[in-house]
């Protein structure tokens, strides 16, 4: 009923801003309109002016406009409503009588009625613009103030889309750009306010609770500064994800996310080379083991693409395996796959998988990886992490699969845990095995990632949710991270370059202390550490240690075709008497836990055995 009432009343407002201006326009032709000498074609000329005003406001919607945010599209709609308003009926009057009206009634006319439509909404906006935002505070709820970083056309869409939301809370106070002509401009009616060197000094004097990054063009690196000076203030973080994602869609702030661990650490995205990997997958049988963990099942995502002529999912956990079985289906749905639910420390059974489907490229990715929890189950990492791979590899061997990727792990290098001992005995055996075989075997090795199960971010994030407080082993505990996708496209690519032997390496940027990733989390979520969200340091615990390595003292690294994988010197391992310590493990499996260490520590001298 409100809405009928406004629409009627603007309809109205606008006709008068059409009709008003020839009564002006006669009294400037004639000093007494009764003295007019065209009573009858003035009616006339009032009557046509009227409909084809009324005719182009409706057909602008100008009704529709809501003055505080009038801008240049609005000027442009009364001009497009005023003008044939103003020629049509004085071109009809010019050809139907012989005694024209004046040009100057013409331009009178057009004019008023310009003045008159454009006036009212030029001066609301520029009342609401020194006075602020009332209508939302009068609508009794409480609002957020924001600061838009970047005033390109991104950042631009947001204020916009901000400012014409009546029911959003969030109010733009103005815009942060390091382009010096932009500096001191007004845009959409907000002021540019300063460069990313001023935001915490704009955030404090401008009581900001919100920032948004608009910058969705610009380089990881650069984005990952501008949050480390957001930090700072006590302001929320907002981002606008990456540009193809903004280009989806019609409106921008629904594009706009949280700040996520993920854009701290600045990570430029992966550039990999298509065709050499297309080379080896597209039209091939290729085996994913751990097909349903964190890095099995994206390796599923990424391959897919590829046309593989055939995807085997191996997994033990059926759970895990139905959700990117689901999640294939609905992706790919011309992509041919196989779903097996198996052990890998099952000999037969894996052997019956590789008979019946023949792979030629595999990816091991199942594996025993947290570390306390295998420092407290040695023979279980032992027969997932060694005895797994081993029987994955000879299957690969005596099946005749072309390539074989072992997904490794920064633990293995100088390991003082089971699980890294365990891991660093499979690069071992691979290698070992490449000599004499057919198939290709290189190993992966990288540090943490992101998000994975198990890890800490999620432990953290499920810390914060509960008012914490947020555990940390130690205050200089160091780790390297790097996003699952990532990860996975740079393991990928690797797989591209094996020539059989190698222990890929992956550059995984700057090491990140964990404690300054506990205090990023916490901020990013809205709160204050120590002062909302407590952190405790709970030691570090079996098999940890505080820096991470990427290298044994024996491996050189040598670069490849890609900037960020680099090649670990292959090791000179005797296959044999490797043999003989596996067999000799393999006679220790559940006994204690000190027979067990010392028949590691032997095959893995390096093994640091700090329990």
């Amino acid at each position: 009923m409100i809405a009928a009432y406004r629409t009627r009343l603007l309809i109205a407002m606008d006709l008068t801003a059409v009709v008003l201006p020839l009564g002006a326009a006669l009294w400037i032709q004639y000093s007494n309109p009764w003295q007019n000498p065209h009573p009858g074609v003035w009616l006339v000329y009032t009557l046509l002016a009227g409909f084809i005003g009324l005719y182009g406001i409706i057909k602008q919607q100008l009704h529709r406009s809501v003055w505080q945010y009038a801008g240049v599209g609005d000027m442009l709609s009364i001009l497009k409503a005023a003008i044939p308003a103003a020629f049509i009926p004085y071109t009809a009057i010019a050809l139907i009588w012989v005694e024209s009206f004046p040009v100057l009634l013409l331009a009178h006319h057009l004019a008023g009625m310009v003045f008159l439509m454009a006036g009212p909404r030029l001066f609301w906006r520029a009342f609401c613009d020194k006075f602020g935002k009332c209508s939302r505070i009068e609508q009794g709820r409480e609002s957020r103030r924001a600061l838009i970083i970047g005033a390109g056309s991104c950042g631009t869409l947001i204020a916009k889309e901000l400012l014409q939301n009546n029911a959003s809370t969030l109010i733009p106070v103005g815009f942060i750009d390091d382009d010096p002509y932009k500096q001191q401009l007004r845009l959409l009616g907000l002021p540019v306010l300063g460069n990313r060197g001023d935001i915490p000094k704009l955030a404090e004097l401008h009581h900001i609770d919100e920032m948004i990054i608009a910058m969705p063009s610009v380089s990881k690196t650069q984005i990952s500064e501008i949050i480390n000076k957001c930090k700072t203030t006590q302001a929320r973080l907002k981002i606008v994800p990456d540009l193809q994602d903004v280009l989806h869609g019609r409106s921008m702030v629904e594009k706009v996310r949280d700040v996520s661990v993920e854009d701290l650490l600045g990570r430029e995205p992966v550039r990999s080379d298509l065709d050499n990997i297309a080379n080896y997958v597209e039209e091939k049988t290729v085996l994913i083991t751990g097909a349903g963990g964190s890095i099995g099942s994206e390796l599923c995502r990424q391959i897919a693409p590829f046309h593989p002529s055939k995807l085997i999912l191996l997994g033990h956990g059926e759970n895990s395996i139905y959700t990117i079985e689901m999640e294939l289906r609905s992706l790919f749905p011309d992509l041919a796959f196989e779903t097996v639910i198996a052990d890998v420390q099952n000999r037969s059974s894996l052997e019956s998988v590789f008979e019946r489907f023949r792979p030629e490229v595999v990816f091991h990715a199942a594996a025993h990886k947290h570390v306390p929890l295998m420092e407290r189950n040695p023979s279980e990492a032992i027969k997932n992490n060694v005895f797994g791979t081993k029987n994955a590899a000879e299957c690969a061997d005596r099946f005749g699969a072309e390539r074989f990727v072992l997904i490794s792990t920064d633990k293995a290098v100088n390991p003082t845990s089971i699980m890294g001992t365990t891991k660093r005995i499979a690069e071992m055996f691979i290698q070992s095995l490449d000599k004499h075989s057919k198939t290709k075997f290189v190993a992966v090795r990288f540090g943490n990632v992101l998000g994975s199960r198990g890890s800490v971010i999620p432990r953290f994030k499920e810390q914060i949710a509960k008012g914490g407080p947020v555990t940390v082993t130690h205050p200089e505990m160091v780790r390297y991270f790097m996003t699952i996708p990532e990860a996975v496209q740079l393991v990928i690519q690797a797989g591209a370059f094996a020539s059989g032997g190698e222990v890929f390496i992956l550059d995984m940027g700057q090491p990140v202390k964990i404690y300054d990733l506990a205090v990023d989390l916490i901020r990013l979520t809205g709160y204050e550490p120590h002062v909302d969200i407590e952190i405790r340091f709970s030691g570090i615990r079996e098999g940890e240690k505080l820096y991470e390595e990427l290298l044994t003292s024996e491996e050189g690294m040598t670069s490849t075709k890609h900037n960020r994988i680099f090649i670990g010197k292959p090791m000179n391992i005797n296959r044999t008497e490797l043999e003989f310590e596996i067999r000799k493990l393999e006679q220790v499996i559940g006994q204690d836990q000190a027979q067990i260490r010392a028949v590691l520590k032997h095959i893995v001298p390096t093994f640091r055995n700090v329990s």
